[in-house]
């Protein structure tokens, strides 16, 4: 049995990994900001984890988490993750995204240097990659400034694994769904919407850039993966993905097709939604993955979508 600490809990990373840790038996606490407590959560009369109150802006709360629970695993999903959101708050997102890891390492570095750490990493790495498929090798050139504060923690993961000896990886993770994406997300606003209409909504939904391309996974897949990631004998940075892209175009349609419905007769294309600096393509390759964990992807894009669809009847609730 396992103590392990999971920071962004409320998130659908940090959800899945605390469920699919406390079925495995472990231990498991969940940092959560004091400004979140007494939200409805998912689950919250089940919670797979343990809420303990701290925030990455705070190192002495981090210190004082960490004297607490003396984990010894650490899964970092806290951030500020909305892309869009980054250029508006720059700065909170440099605190969260990045600072917020260097906060994470020091507190392991002078309380629990034996725990490890698993970092999570993004595709908006490579956002101007000069190869595809995307893998470890690949250079991080970002372009917006969420993508910017993750190179800063990958970079600094990698910084205290070399100097300090510590047990730190990065999981560089494609994009990944489940029914629990917040609904300012492009794949949850088309799935909620494709739903709702196919129950008589008589709404429009408006999307700007259907031509651009994602590496799509499932949640609950990946978080195996980056279970692996913990388990190996060495320290090491892996890329997450299914190693498939699919447009945004093939997105709305799988969505819109769930419900019986052309999306053609249901959707508009608003040229104000489109993204300035928006990536065109994005394919990862887990060939190391499938390598040195033995994981890949199982579910299909096919899958991730309906299953995405369907859970809109029930709620995110229902996930576990």
């Amino acid at each position: 049995m396992a103590r392990v600490l999971v920071t962004g809990v409320t998130g659908q990373l940090g959800f899945f990994v605390a469920d699919l840790l406390a079925k495995r038996g472990d231990q498991v606490w969940g940092l959560v900001r004091q400004s979140t407590l007494g939200r409805r959560n998912v689950g919250d009369d089940n919670l797979p984890y343990r809420p303990i109150t701290g925030d990455l802006l705070d190192e002495y709360s981090l210190l004082s988490i960490l004297e607490e629970v003396q984990p010894d695993r650490i899964f970092n999903f806290g951030a500020q993750s909305f892309v869009p959101a980054s250029w508006t708050q720059p700065i909170l997102t440099a605190q969260y995204t990045g600072l917020g890891v260097v906060r994470l390492l020091e507190a392991i570095r002078h309380v629990t240097p034996h725990c490890r750490l698993l970092q999570a990493g993004s595709s908006e790495l490579f956002a101007e990659a000069d190869r595809s498929p995307q893998d470890e090798s690949t250079p991080i050139r970002p372009i917006n400034p969420y993508g910017i504060a993750k190179a800063a923690s990958i970079s600094l993961v990698t910084n205290y694994r070399e100097s300090y000896g510590l047990f730190a990886c990065s999981g560089i993770l494609f994009n990944h769904e489940s029914p629990l994406r917040p609904a300012r997300f492009v794949t949850r606003k088309i799935t909620s919407a494709a739903w709702r209409i196919g129950q008589g909504s008589r709404e429009r939904l408006a999307l700007g850039n259907l031509g651009v391309y994602r590496d799509w996974g499932w949640v609950p897949d990946y978080v195996e993966a980056m279970w692996a990631i913990l388990q190996c004998d060495t320290a090491d940075d892996f890329v997450i993905a299914s190693g498939v892209s699919h447009s945004l175009e093939e997105f709305v349609a799988a969505a819109f097709a769930e419900v019986g419905l052309d999306w053609r007769d249901h959707v508009d294309l608003d040229g104000s939604l489109k993204r300035p600096n928006d990536i065109a393509y994005s394919a990862g390759d887990p060939a190391k993955a499938r390598r040195v964990l033995g994981w890949s992807a199982r579910t299909s894009f096919a899958e991730i979508v309906s299953l995405m669809v369907r859970a809109e009847r029930v709620g995110p609730a229902a996930v576990s």
